[in-house]
């Protein structure tokens, strides 16, 4: 039997007081953490787990002039959508892979971040061929195709698709040679030819009548996936929709062997993203970032514990 609380939460914002908007995932980089902006050009780096005042990190250029998007400004559709965020190992150099959901052909892009002793190097690379064939090889129309988690298992990156609960499209994954992947990005290789195999799919059933739905994933010390999920009823991969709670579910194989709603004392929480801080017999501690839907609103880090037995 799972269960998962949240045992701290705090409001994130930039140096000058700004919010950090829209969180959408998070990986270790260097003695801190990245977390991405999904609706903006930039990353926020912490400096520790607990910290709350973070650095802007650029991850792209702008794009039409623009650094942030809003769906009130018009320039929702234009924004990279940056949804996972993957530690790699120092085998490949280390870093964060950052990677677009897909869900419209300009969020197709990957970011390459490696830390350096003055700061940062960040490689870019257009990786639309491959998603075209994670699309194909998960069986979707382009519409549904929505990354939004990824992990390293051994040489593959699991890649995971977010489901919609009114669209009938389940949440799955693929997995993806993650070395071809760095190696693109370094200018070392051909992205259109990168392997996609073992698609599966994933229940992990509901909350409030609403589809829980994968938003990322992380792999723990005995092979197994943690993955986060949120219940937001919404009919496709672009729109937003009320949220009507998140969980954390473990999976092994193919299997999902329990899923633990997390319970929230005030409004439910979006929960986007999830990163390993330390696992033990039976209970892992996970660093996890909330999206708000609201470009005014802080987003959230939570401290979850998840433990079974």
């Amino acid at each position: 039997m799972l269960e998962a609380r949240i045992a701290g939460e705090r409001e994130l914002r930039f140096a000058d007081g700004s919010p950090v908007r829209a969180a959408s995932a998070v990986a270790r980089l260097g003695a801190g953490w990245l977390v991405a902006q999904d609706d903006a050009t930039a990353g926020a780096w912490l400096a520790g787990r607990d910290a709350v005042s973070a650095q802007r990190v650029r991850l792209l250029p702008p794009v039409d002039g623009h650094d942030v998007f809003s769906e009130a400004g018009g320039t929702k559709r234009s924004k990279p959508d940056l949804e996972a965020a993957v530690e790699l190992p120092a085998s490949l150099g280390g870093g964060v892979l950052l990677l677009g959901s897909g869900s419209l052909p300009n969020r197709r892009r990957a970011v390459l971040v490696t830390e350096r002793t003055a700061g940062v190097d960040v490689l870019v690379a257009d990786l639309g061929p491959l998603y075209e064939r994670v699309t194909t090889v998960l069986g979707l129309a382009p519409a549904d195709l929505n990354l939004e988690g990824a992990c390293v298992v051994g040489d593959r990156l699991r890649w995971f698709q977010r489901g919609h609960h009114r669209g009938s499209v389940p949440s799955g994954s693929v997995d993806v040679d993650v070395t071809a992947v760095v190696a693109t990005l370094r200018g070392d290789g051909d992205g259109g030819s990168i392997t996609v195999s073992d698609p599966r799919t994933y229940d992990l059933g509901a909350v409030g009548g609403v589809t829980l739905a994968v938003t990322d994933s992380a792999v723990l010390p005995d092979g197994r996936i943690v993955v986060s999920a949120s219940a937001e009823d919404t009919a496709d991969a672009v729109a937003d929709g009320p949220v009507v709670g998140s969980a954390l579910a473990v999976i092994e194989g193919t299997t999902v062997v329990g899923v633990a709603p997390i319970a929230a004392t005030g409004e439910a929480v979006k929960l986007e993203g999830i990163a390993v801080v330390t696992a033990g017999d039976g209970a892992v501690t996970l660093l996890g970032v909330v999206d708000q839907d609201d470009p005014e609103r802080p987003s959230l880090a939570l401290d979850l514990e998840l433990t079974w037995r």
